[in-house]
């Protein structure tokens, strides 16, 4: 790859925000270098690219940074024509794809705290995450108006797909981890039959399972968090 193109991404293997950067690479068939991060000791060209928020994603593209998933996932879109197009071209459509994953965000944040939480406070943080995920469902109705299809061509996924995928792909480890059942086909048809189909696309299954890395992650941040917050 000629120095120029070279494209590097500097991540964290759980970070759903790196995933997702990542499945984009993936589905726009782009050859990149995946550079792992320590968050608990930030290298210095970590620092120096991202002088600003100091995390990852990072995606340097050219020898120039771009930070922040959201931002890094419409730069491909915009940079590579290859593969599928991520953001539709209508602006209100763009419009209510950037709104919905933002507020995916949201919903992974609220089971952040159902992860490092218990009792009254998780009770109450479990609700927040239900009624999340209750609206979620409404509103990808409107972009899914005869429910999500079985099967699923690459060059369909955008980037809402992309989002979901990153936040939810995991959700078994999730469940396992915390003993609680958030996506069901039941509850949340939308986003089971999503995950289910996106699982089966090759860009993805080209990722190993790290389904027991990540339950062992995330009952050791559950740990480390009630530890913290007894003492």
């Amino acid at each position: 790859m000629a120095e120029e193109n070279k494209v590097t991404l500097y991540g964290m293997w759980v970070s759903p925000y790196v995933k997702r950067v990542e499945f984009a690479l993936r589905l726009k068939g782009i050859p990149y270098e995946y550079v792992e991060e320590d968050l608990r000791n930030k290298s210095p060209l970590l620092l120096k690219l991202n002088p600003v928020r100091q995390e990852v994603p990072v995606l340097v593209h050219n020898g120039k940074a771009i930070v922040e998933s959201l931002v890094i996932l419409e730069y491909i879109d915009e940079t590579w024509k290859t593969g599928p197009q991520l953001l539709p071209e209508d602006p209100y459509k763009r419009s209510q794809v950037r709104f919905w994953a933002i507020y995916l965000q949201q919903v992974f944040e609220s089971m952040v705290s159902v992860l490092k939480t218990s009792g009254e406070a998780q009770e109450k943080a479990i609700k927040e995450v239900t009624e999340k995920l209750k609206l979620l469902e409404e509103g990808l109705k409107g972009f899914f108006p005869n429910g999500f299809p079985n099967s699923f061509d690459k060059e369909n996924v955008g980037l809402l797909e992309v989002v979901i995928f990153s936040h939810f792909g995991s959700y078994e480890a999730q469940e396992e981890a915390l003993g609680v059942k958030f996506i069901t086909p039941e509850k949340t048809p939308l986003i089971y039959s999503s995950v289910t189909a996106l699982t089966e696309i090759p860009a993805v299954k080209a990722e190993p399972s790290s389904h027991e890395k990540m339950v062992v992650f995330l009952k050791f941040v559950r740990g480390n968090a009630l530890k913290s917050s007894a003492e």
